[in-house]
């Protein structure tokens, strides 16, 4: 059947934004102020009524409506694109369900809690001919593809070790405390660093070896409180991460090379300002990046993702960072949950990756202020 993701003559790409959580409502939705060039807002989906009713007034959105009017909604408000931003666990459903319609899928990270579901999204939307991103925002974002480039010039040597820790106190009842849900540190937190790693060394990890802390405390009875976990690469490099969601907030990565050392504080944009540090033969360079003052850095990245994805929609290119990207962390996170059960080393088979985020990502919008939200505080206590 004709699908309105057939039509790339258009100017702008309809876009049904599919959960209404913290996430959607502090970032991606006020986004759309910023990717007006060819990006439209254009449906709401949620099981909340009150969220439908009042950011549906709030944004000028008429067509509203819950997961099960999903297929309905599209066709009426001629919908292009999902924007999923709902709990890992309902991922792959939703990209099937968009791929039978015809409709382009930019799906929040993880991409999904099971390696077989993130191979399930590829092929769907591969079979139905869509498009299918995963919503990497730092990919898009100055600082961390600053530090990309300056490892990939060889300035600190050889990168040899990357050290990583990202930790919140998360918010009793948050749909991150869900293990069914796909919550937990590693999932919600660890895949940063993972991430960070990955593309830093340019490279996928060949071993982990973990270990999970399940805390008496009642937010986490059924998810890890904290990872810790080694991945060893190729060649002898080594990356440590450290995800907890029972600690203070913490958002850093050092990479240690041959001749020097990067470090970047609030490496992953939950301050409002991320400060890169380069050491090399004993003197260190501080770069600041983005003084935002109150607003969030996490909102700045958010507009170029949607600007990227409708582009290549409209012109039919690549996509980048695409659905084997989400792929690769998955393995990575399904790997360490095994380790940690096994009390063992878990390998992951040789896996081939040859696109890798690089500065010709990056793209520069407003960041928005702040956001009042309905029925979604944020994750953090």
């Amino acid at each position: 059947m004709p699908t309105h993701a057939a039509k790339t003559e258009q100017r702008k790409i309809r876009y049904a934004v599919v959960g209404l959580g913290n996430i959607a409502q502090v970032a991606v939705l006020p986004a759309f102020a910023h990717a007006k060039e060819n990006s439209e807002l254009v449906a709401l989906v949620s099981s909340d009524a009150e969220k439908l009713r009042v950011l549906g007034e709030k944004y000028g959105v008429e067509h509203l409506g819950s997961y099960d009017e999903l297929e309905t909604l599209v066709r009426a408000a001629g919908v292009d694109a999902l924007y999923i931003a709902v709990p890992n666990a309902m991922h792959r459903d939703l990209t099937e369900r968009a791929a039978h319609l015809g409709v382009h899928v930019l799906c929040e990270k993880p991409m999904a809690v099971t390696v077989e579901d993130c191979e399930a999204m590829i092929a769907a939307t591969a079979a139905a001919k869509v498009k299918l991103m995963i919503a990497y925002r730092l990919h898009f974002e100055e600082a961390n593809l600053t530090a990309i480039d300056r490892v990939r010039s060889g300035i600190i040597g050889e990168p040899r070790i990357f050290s990583s820790v990202f930790s919140q106190q998360v918010r009793e009842g948050d749909i991150r405390t869900r293990g069914e849900m796909g919550g937990g540190a590693i999932y919600d937190m660890g895949i940063y660093c993972i991430n960070a790693a990955r593309y830093l060394f340019r490279d996928e990890p060949l071993e982990v070896f973990a270990t999970q802390m399940k805390d008496t405390d009642a937010r986490f009875h059924n998810i890890d409180a904290a990872t810790t976990a080694i991945l060893r690469f190729s060649g002898g490099r080594i990356a440590q991460i450290t995800a907890s969601q029972s600690s203070s907030d913490v958002s850093e990565y050092r990479i240690i090379g041959t001749k020097g050392d990067l470090r970047m504080d609030a490496a992953y944009g939950y301050s409002s300002e991320l400060t890169q540090y380069l050491t090399i033969d004993g003197k260190t360079k501080k770069t600041t990046y983005s003084k935002r003052d109150q607003f969030a850095p996490e909102l700045v990245q958010f507009a170029p993702e949607l600007v990227q994805f409708s582009s290549a929609i409209l012109d039919g290119s690549e996509i980048e960072p695409n659905g084997e990207e989400g792929l690769c962390d998955v393995r990575v996170l399904e790997a360490i949950v095994k380790s940690a059960a096994t009390g063992s080393p878990a390998r992951l088979a040789p896996f081939e990756r040859s696109d890798r985020p690089s500065p010709r990502l990056e793209m520069k919008k407003p960041a928005v202020g702040k956001i009042e939200t309905v029925h979604a505080p944020s994750p953090s206590k």
